[in-house]
């Protein structure tokens, strides 16, 4: 393969100096592709693949996108990328918090969408994509989350960047968590506004942060962190944002139809849904399907019609994850017991972790975080687990920050007390025979 010089791609410099420091191509990882000098767009490409081919992919990042051939259930088949094996593991790296992505009732209710409406919208949802299994689900959605008015989004992400995107403008303050998802900070820079980050669950830093802002603010937290599992100090948060005239976002995308005695989320867990703002949520983790919400006022929804582009310019959620997604929620509402048995799971392998001297970090969720804090070891104890049996992915750069890197557990309500037993063995004898413990 004919690649460009090093010259030619700006990595020169970069290798001479880790071939005369002893740093190998090993030593690389995303960050090292992120810029290239050249004036070539294409340039980096070639050391990319390098460096992939040579190096990454047989050293572990093969486990990445490797493909499941079954539903992601407590127990999985896919196909081990590396040698192209088939394999059956314990799953602990699904969103599938309460099981429902498999659940019999929604894959029926997804069949008969399908047999009804075919196979997608094919349409934006402004001009010809929205059906009316699309405003049933708003509705009931909305019922659920007791406001005026919830909007559906394709994706998650979309959700996000089409929210932040509608309502900020440049000159605009939004005040961040540093631990946000990707799809708030990305929302936030397409609307151009000013970002300042905030030590993260720290209400003290927020208001040092909020401090000498004017104008119109917006602060986002999220319920439960995606990658360190802890909740946020909602009743803190929402005070200093308060006292300082700042709406208040919360993104409950893991912890909605979760927490709350009604399955609302950590606003309804604390007493203060309507404190806060406006609220966020998806569809692809305790719902199984896919897609995004904003729940708010109906002048929020009227608001978001003409201007959230991540929703106007996209494809409208396809009729039958719609559907199926309804009937997931319906399930939730009228079985408690999943997330009973979920929490009942969460505190069982919670305590065999605490038994085996596993550091979890700071969670109280459904997410464990295993924290490895090793870059280069961390895919090589990933290869063990998953030839012990168990599937349990590696999160590193960019995901997390360099030197944080962790593997995250995420517990389901279908997970059985025998199967949260092996693969808790399995991780604690792994990570003593890589002296982790």
């Amino acid at each position: 393969m004919a690649h460009q010089s090093d010259s030619d791609t700006g990595l020169e410099d970069q290798r001479d100096a880790g071939t005369a420091s002893g740093v190998s191509n090993s030593d690389y990882d995303y960050s090292n592709f992120y810029y290239s000098s050249s004036d070539d767009l294409f340039a980096i490409f070639g050391p990319y693949d390098d460096w992939w081919y040579g190096t990454a992919r047989k050293n572990g990042y093969y486990l990445f996108s490797q493909p499941m051939s079954t539903p992601p259930g407590a127990q999985i088949n896919l196909e081990e990328q590396l040698n192209h094996q088939p394999v059956e593991l314990l799953n602990l790296a699904s969103y599938n918090y309460l099981g429902l992505s498999h659940h019999p009732e929604v894959i029926a209710a997804a069949k008969q969408a399908l047999d009804h409406y075919g196979l997608g919208a094919a349409g934006s949802p402004i001009l010809s994509g929205t059906m009316d299994v699309h405003l049933t689900l708003e509705k009931e959605l909305a019922a659920f989350k007791k406001k005026e008015a919830v909007m559906v989004f394709p994706t998650g992400y979309s959700t996000n960047v089409g929210l932040l995107s509608a309502l900020l403008r440049p000159g605009d303050w939004v005040i961040l968590d540093q631990n946000v998802h990707a799809s708030i900070v990305d929302g936030a820079i397409l609307a151009k506004a000013q970002v300042r980050f905030f030590r993260h669950n720290q209400p003290a830093d927020l208001e040092k942060k909020l401090r000498g802002t004017t104008g119109k603010r917006l602060v986002v937290v999220e319920g439960v962190y995606s990658m360190d599992g802890d909740m946020v100090c909602l009743p803190e948060m929402v005070e200093v944002s308060k006292r300082h005239g700042a709406k208040i976002m919360i993104d409950e995308a893991h912890s909605t139809f979760m927490y709350g005695k009604e399955g609302r989320g950590v606003a309804e867990h604390f007493g203060l849904e309507d404190e806060v703002d406006i609220h966020v949520g998806t569809f692809s983790k305790a719902l199984g399907g896919q897609g995004g919400f904003v729940a708010g006022s109906q002048s929020l929804y009227n608001y978001l019609m003409g201007f959230a582009r991540s929703r106007v310019f996209s494809c409208a959620l396809a009729p039958a994850v719609t559907a199926g997604v309804l009937q997931a929620l319906r399930i939730t509402k009228r079985e408690p017991q999943l997330r009973a048995t979920l929490w009942s799971n969460v505190a069982h392998f919670r305590g065999l972790m605490s038994a085996g001297g596993v550091d979890v970090g700071d969670s109280t969720s459904q997410i464990i975080p295993i924290m490895i804090r090793n870059d280069r070891r961390i895919l090589a104890i990933a290869q063990k687990l998953q030839q012990a049996g168990l599937y349990l992915q590696p999160i590193i750069f960019p995901a997390v920050a360099k030197h944080r890197s962790r593997f995250r557990v995420s517990i389901s309500a279908t997970h059985t007390t025998a199967q949260l037993d092996q693969a808790a063995a399995i991780l604690i004898n792994t990570l003593r025979e890589e002296g982790i413990l």
